[in-house]
């Protein structure tokens, strides 16, 4: 467990947290006016190992050469020089901070950070955060990693699950979700049912690695849900001709596929380790999925049965219906896609850059 202080006077500015993974959605922007929930969960914080805001400069400015010393190498709009290492958390574990006015950014419905910290220490009055909650975004507190410090909370260490303890807790996220407007109650509306983003950025992630670990040849992913999300795509951006490659679910619990080219497995939530199976020779490729999405699309939650009235006992299925679909096909996130791809050396290679270069017109054509 840790505290962050103000690295100017000392004052506290957190309560005790621990550390987990940071999620693949941290940088989404999803959609339009789009009410998003907060990211992390209450009493822990991520680090992002990768710079983001001001000062941004283009790719005509960098050039290839340093771009990939900074660990891009295809082409993007422009590249974050602020320094790495700010730290996401919760806004209600914030402690000792106040508002910058003037601060909000380009907002539309909130605040949207572009205009850097809008947070200070209550205080010194040290800008030492960035609060994020517009529409269409995640809503987190950043701290400043030059304008704070961590330190020891003095609270005994909260153990790491093993694989086996996190299958037992059944933390599964669902592939489809309610999603609400911030003009929702002007509309009459309250929500429709939609793709989960969260669903939608791990699996821009996932399909770029998937790219990169195809050699260019097909790629047929297992029936259900693997397959509704990542076949579509791989279909389109892949030759439909040579001989396929098979892509399987991996991880704990499953029996092992020793024919399978390409692996899809969990990353640890608290680590962020992807998982190994211990008996693995190393001839399939790995490709990331976090642990919630991979445990539904693994063990699919079930679905129901008998229908039942009065108090539930425990263990009882509910008869309330299912959610509806969505309205459209799945779509992966393409920002994520984009800025995970651009940071595979693989992406050097002429075919992923015109994947990238025709990213709208896939956008457009609804595989994005």
């Amino acid at each position: 467990m840790f505290l962050f202080v103000c690295a100017g006077c000392g004052a506290a500015l957190t309560v005790p947290l621990s550390q987990v993974a940071l999620p693949v959605h941290a940088r989404q922007s999803y959609g339009s006016a789009i009410e998003l929930p907060v990211l992390m969960e209450p009493g822990t914080f991520a680090v992002d190992s990768e710079p983001w805001g001001k000062p941004w400069r283009s790719w005509e400015d960098i050039g290839p050469q340093e771009a990939a010393s900074r660990g891009v190498y295809a082409p993007v709009h422009a590249l974050s020089y602020a320094s790495p290492g700010a730290v996401v958390m919760a806004p209600g574990d914030t402690r000792g901070t106040v508002l910058l006015p003037g601060a909000a950014g380009g907002n539309c419905c909130g605040l949207d950070g572009g205009d850097g910290p809008n947070m200070a220490c209550e205080a010194c009055g040290r800008p030492v955060a960035t609060r994020v909650d517009d529409c269409s975004l995640w809503q987190a507190v950043w701290l400043e990693p030059e304008a704070v410090r961590r330190l020891p909370a003095g609270n005994p260490p909260i153990p790491i699950p093993s694989w086996a303890e996190l299958l037992e807790e059944g933390d599964g996220i669902p592939p489809m979700v309610p999603i609400r407007t911030k003009w929702a109650s002007r509309l009459g509306l309250n929500h429709w049912w939609s793709w989960n983003p969260q669903w939608e950025a791990a699996a821009g992630q996932a399909l770029a690695h998937l790219l990169a670990v195809s050699g260019r040849r097909p790629v047929t992913v297992s029936d259900g849900l693997a397959a509704d999300v990542f076949q579509r795509a791989l279909d389109t951006l892949l030759p439909s001709s040579g001989p396929p490659r098979r892509a399987v679910l991996a991880g704990p619990a499953l029996p092992a596929d020793t024919d399978a080219d390409i692996v899809l497995v969990p990353t640890h939530p608290r680590t962020g380790e992807l998982w190994a199976a211990p008996d693995s020779n190393g001839s399939a490729r790995p490709v990331p999925l976090p642990f919630g999405i991979w445990s539904w699309m693994a063990f699919p939650e079930p679905r129901l049965r008998l229908p039942v009235s009065g108090t539930l006992p425990y263990g009882v299925l509910r008869d309330d219906p299912p959610p509806p679909r969505p309205d459209r096909l799945f779509r992966a996130d393409a920002g994520t896609f984009q800025q995970t791809l651009a940071r595979l050396p693989a992406s050097r290679s002429p075919w992923l850059r015109e994947v990238l270069t025709n990213l709208m017109d896939h956008m457009r054509a609804g595989i994005f």
